[in-house]
């Protein structure tokens, strides 16, 4: 169940940065379809992180990680998509948004849970 579980997350995570990436290049790039070369680039980098990423049972998404595993100049494309895409997400994909940011508030509840009943053991 787990391991599923570990999975889904991934998965979840790989198509949210996508869409946010999709988002971005059309309204940025001014792209008519798919991504041009630079975000084509960025989307399989941080699917490959996401891949590899050795918290992801614990972490709710990238974007509240606090540890950063993107190469540096990586990691200003990928900011630079979420300070762009992050708020627009409510109106070209409000489901995946509304569900990111229920999910994420769940998880936060989830992990003070758990770090109050650690302190409290």
């Amino acid at each position: 169940m787990a391991a599923k579980t570990i999975i889904d997350k991934r998965n979840r995570e790989k198509e949210l940065v996508s869409q946010m990436i999709a988002l971005y290049c059309k309204k940025c790039h001014h792209t008519k379809q798919g991504l041009c070369e630079s975000c084509k680039e960025l989307d399989e980098y941080a699917r490959r992180r996401s891949d590899l990423c050795p918290f992801m049972e614990t972490k709710t998404f990238c974007s509240n990680c606090k540890v950063h595993c993107y190469r540096p100049e990586m990691r200003e494309k990928i900011r630079e998509v979420m300070r762009f895409s992050g708020p627009r997400m409510i109106f070209h994909h409000p489901i995946t948004a509304c569900r990111h940011v229920y999910e994420s508030k769940k998880e936060r509840r989830r992990l003070k849970r758990e770090a109050e009943t650690q302190d409290g053991v």
